[in-house]
């Protein structure tokens, strides 16, 4: 007898959905850190693949939570969400992003983190066959549910030559037809890229024209620099019509692994999303959607923030250039997207983003995650553990070094 494993559903068993295939890259990746690290314990390894903030969230929502936490009230069940997150939310969106026209409870509902959200919206709306449209690259979960479904994955990708925008115009028309879903993602990981008032314009009319649901990941909006403002795509006329957005408090207000986001927008998806989420979860705990309205009440908390990534970037994008790259300041994110160099003086030549990420770990004990469609680049985060700006100046500096003996040929 088989045993368990012959009783795994059918889903897990489509070769073009293959789990471990997918895995795979990660896996090479962590242990060729691990190996590196065995390899060389006296050197010190510089961690930018994390994609997550360095720092703890601010002792202000920490107390916060703490104060709630012993509260006896707060032990029920949360269900789909309490009045007062919903509606800090939606204070929120009108003091961030000047939106004021969304009904806090119809409109908007909080989630476990933006992964649990984006996990339940293909259970909404995808029926076997019905196809999602998704940058490449982008955040996966999206695309996995929808494959889990029966669904299709249908790829655009953002390449340097289209400014990392999705490019509309060639979509098949029985791609069109059968499309459900447009995930979308600015500011964007891993580009960096940040979207314009005229962008969301296009996605919303070409949503229109096509009857299909925006999915606006926002779990970065409010991380931009340089004079970049933040910009909801519910601030364009008509979104709410087509889409929902989502935001959430872990990157902007290091917040990770407390869970908690929202969506907000069309009534119709907020519904149905509700509705599955009612029969997925219980909601998160009382006193982290407390901690949660504290923290959007307090936008100026993740302003700091932006401030150290703004200058932990300008230290590595002038580091990068004097090795030789050639790449501009992202204006939001904490991301650098690197285009990989051809090889090295020495004759080493790169033929992949893995190749060039694995490189790096084992010749400069430096952490990239590698993208290598729809072109090759390695993605690198300044969160990277330093204690303060002289800590910052050192750890660049240590950066340059070992790429410039590294000898790269671009």
């Amino acid at each position: 007898m088989g045993g368990i494993r012959d009783l795994i559903a059918d889903r897990f068993r489509d070769q073009s959905f293959d789990i471990a295939k997918q895995d795979y890259k990660f896996m090479r990746i962590k242990n060729a850190k691990e190996e590196a690290i065995k390899k060389y314990p006296d050197i010190e390894f510089i961690d930018m693949g994390v994609g997550e903030p360095d720092l703890a969230a601010d002792k202000r929502i920490v107390n916060f939570l703490c104060n709630e936490a012993a509260k006896k009230e707060n032990r029920l069940y949360a269900d789909n969400g309490i009045p007062e997150f919903q509606e800090a939310a939606a204070n929120y969106l009108y003091k961030i992003f000047g939106i004021n026209h969304l009904d806090p409870y119809q409109e908007i509902l909080h989630g476990i983190g933006a992964k649990s959200i984006l996990s339940m919206l293909p259970l909404c709306f995808i029926n076997p066959g019905d196809i999602t449209l998704t940058t490449l690259p982008s955040y996966p979960i999206i695309a996995t549910h929808t494959k889990y479904l029966g669904g299709v994955v249908y790829e655009l990708p953002l390449t340097k030559a289209n400014s990392f925008y999705p490019d509309f115009s060639n979509i098949p028309n029985f791609i069109l037809y059968r499309s459900k879903l447009l995930y979308i993602n600015y500011p964007n990981n891993p580009t960096g890229q940040v979207a314009t008032k005229d962008f969301y314009k296009r996605v919303v009319d070409f949503a229109h024209k096509n009857n299909i649901i925006v999915v606006a990941d926002s779990t970065y909006a409010t991380i931009v620099f340089d004079g970049e403002k933040p910009l909801s795509f519910l601030s364009i006329d008509g979104a709410k019509d087509v889409g929902i957005e989502i935001h959430s408090l872990s990157k902007a207000y290091n917040m990770t692994g407390w869970r908690i986001a929202f969506a907000a927008g069309s009534p119709q998806a907020i519904g149905i999303l509700s509705t599955v989420k009612a029969n997925s979860d219980s909601g998160q705990f009382r006193a982290i959607q407390k901690a949660g309205a504290y923290a959007l009440d307090h936008p100026e908390i993740s302003l700091c923030n932006c401030k150290r990534y703004s200058r932990r970037l300008d230290l590595l994008i002038s580091a990068l250039r004097e090795v030789g790259f050639s790449i501009e300041k992202p204006k939001a994110t904490f991301y650098c997207y690197l285009p990989i160099p051809k090889g090295t003086r020495n004759g080493i030549r790169f033929k992949d983003a893995d190749d060039f990420s694995i490189f790096l770990l084992t010749h400069a004990q430096i952490c990239t995650v590698p993208w290598n469609t729809p072109e090759p680049y390695v993605r690198l985060s300044v969160t990277f553990e330093a204690k303060d700006l002289e800590d910052e100046k050192r750890i660049i500096h240590l950066i340059k070094e070992r790429l410039l003996r590294l000898e790269l040929v671009f």
